[in-house]
């Protein structure tokens, strides 16, 4: 162990304690805390050589258990395990890490950097048995994690991470480069393609610049609860194509930047109540395509930026109308519930919200969910929305033709019209015609007149009393009967034309 032949006390203190898996705790008073480790003097500095021989070939000792386990301790050079295999714990606690480790492919036993600070992290297609800690840690340029396996956890509560101040190089010599995502740079946390095998915990978590989570699989839950993603003008959460086993806890989260979730897979809830999404002029949540067991949106402010939910099947949808910003896209989305139970008029303006265009399926989805809880004059109201909305889209008689049909039945949802009309023309006809009585046409053979059964006879297209046959208006009052001749045929044909369409959906 060449570079290991002349150590500083404190590089002899770690060496000593390797085999037995002791703790080196260099004691760093909390205002002297690892974001000011460049002013960390000898008595603390260890080199990431060091570290690197007593990982991958320092001696061990019978019936003991080598762990790496420093706290305080300020890193300099490159700590490269780049492929390596590590047997033995690695925790480096509140340290300050001078250089970007480098752990691309290397597999390890177990990973804290608890309270750390680092410029970055290369680790992409690392393995990891155990949990993989970055709690507390202050990550001043991109971690690359993706393609990493864990077997446990990932843990990066409330872990700081930005885009690079400096011109650090990465350990293969690059730099923080762009990656053509709308202008956006390299993200500051890379976790497509990784999978982790019980629970991703990060809360408070706070990240300047993309996180990316794209075809990622985590078995247990994600919780990121209170998190804040800022990426303004851009993506500041790109998770398309996650699949979660268990719930996602986005609740209180604050975005700067669009949400993307499209064609992602949620076996539990995603919770999003509390949430602040805003994108102004863009999109602020797009979880399009996906499948998730619950959506929550509700007790936050109003969402800045449009909602995308398109194509996605939600088994129970909680959206309170509060939060719905003004442009909504909901185009053939699918659930089977939707809470908190509102009137129908509550709900009905986000369907207006969809780009403008009449969008049939979400009114009839909407029915659907009304029908689940048996709320039948809600989806009624529904159904007639949609006949209004859909006239807009027609020719100019079929538009006449459908105020007709609003007016007299409201497109068959409210039959109790056709017969507040017939009673009102009822009423007209009688008093009419019982003031001024027409004449019969052979008056030997006439019934005796009645200006009721008379005016029902003009008015009912089938059924007849035999007075229409047997007397003659004249004058206004014959124009009378023409009107009330009309306007039966199109109280009949708007009863039947409501009636077929409601026999229809059912």
């Amino acid at each position: 162990m060449s570079q290991t032949s002349e150590l500083t006390p404190a590089e002899e203190r770690v060496q000593r304690a390797f085999p037995r898996g002791e703790s080196v705790d260099f004691g760093a008073p909390e205002e002297e805390g690892p974001a000011h480790g460049e002013s960390w003097g000898p008595e603390r500095t260890v080199r990431a050589g060091v570290l690197r021989a007593l990982l991958l070939g320092a001696p061990r000792e019978e019936g003991e258990v080598a762990a790496l386990r420093v706290t305080g301790a300020r890193i300099t050079g490159v700590l490269d395990l780049a492929y390596a295999t590590v047997d033995a714990a690695v925790r480096l606690r509140g340290c300050r890490f001078d250089a970007i480790p480098d752990l691309y492919g290397a597999q390890l036993r177990e990973l804290d950097l608890t309270a750390s600070d680092l410029p970055g992290l290369a680790s992409a297609s690392v393995r990891v048995e155990g949990a993989l800690r970055l709690t507390d840690c202050r990550l001043r340029g991109p971690v690359r994690l993706a393609g990493a396996q864990l077997a446990g956890a990932l843990f990066m509560e409330r872990a700081h991470f930005t885009e690079p101040t400096t011109t650090d190089a990465w350990p293969d010599g690059t730099e923080p480069r762009d990656t053509g995502d709308s202008g956006d740079t390299e993200p500051v946390l890379q976790l497509n393609q990784a999978v982790v095998g019980a629970d991703l915990w990060a809360p408070e978590l706070r990240a300047y610049g993309q996180v990316r989570l794209t075809g990622a699989s985590v078995t247990g839950r994600i919780n990121v609860q209170d998190a804040e993603f800022h990426r303004p003008g851009g993506t500041a959460l790109d998770a398309q194509n996650l699949t979660v086993g268990g719930h996602v806890r986005f609740n209180g989260i604050r975005t700067r930047g669009r949400v993307e979730l499209r064609g992602s897979r949620i076996e539990g809830r995603l919770d999003l109540h509390h949430a602040r999404l805003s994108h102004p002029g863009g999109t602020a949540l797009r979880a399009s395509s996906c499948v998730i067991g619950e959506l929550w949106l509700r007790r936050g402010p109003r969402i800045v930026g449009a909602l995308n939910l398109r194509r996605s099947q939600i088994e129970i949808l909680t959206l309170e109308p509060e939060m719905l910003p003004d442009e909504v896209h909901l185009k053939n989305l699918t659930y089977t519930m939707l809470t908190p139970h509102e009137p129908a008029e509550r709900r009905l303006p986000m369907l207006e919200r969809h780009d403008g265009q009449y969008e049939p399926h979400g009114y009839e989805q909407l029915t659907a969910a009304y029908r689940h809880v048996g709320d039948d004059d809600a989806a009624r109201a529904v159904q007639l929305a949609k006949q209004r909305r859909r006239r807009a889209t027609l020719n100019w008689y079929e538009r006449l033709w459908g105020h007709v049909q609003d007016t007299t039945v409201g497109y068959g949802f409210r039959p109790v019209r056709s017969a507040v009309w017939l009673l009102v023309l009822m009423t007209v006809g009688a008093i009419a015609y019982g003031l001024r009585h027409p004449r019969p046409v052979k008056a030997d053979e006439a019934p005796d007149f009645n200006p009721f059964f008379y005016t029902l006879d003009l008015l009912l297209p089938i059924v007849s009393f035999g007075q229409e046959a047997a007397y003659v208006p004249d004058g206004w009052y014959q124009w009378l009967s023409y009107a009330l001749i009309i306007s039966g045929w199109i109280l009949a044909t708007t009863i039947v034309a409501g009636v077929t369409r409601t026999i229809s959906r059912q």
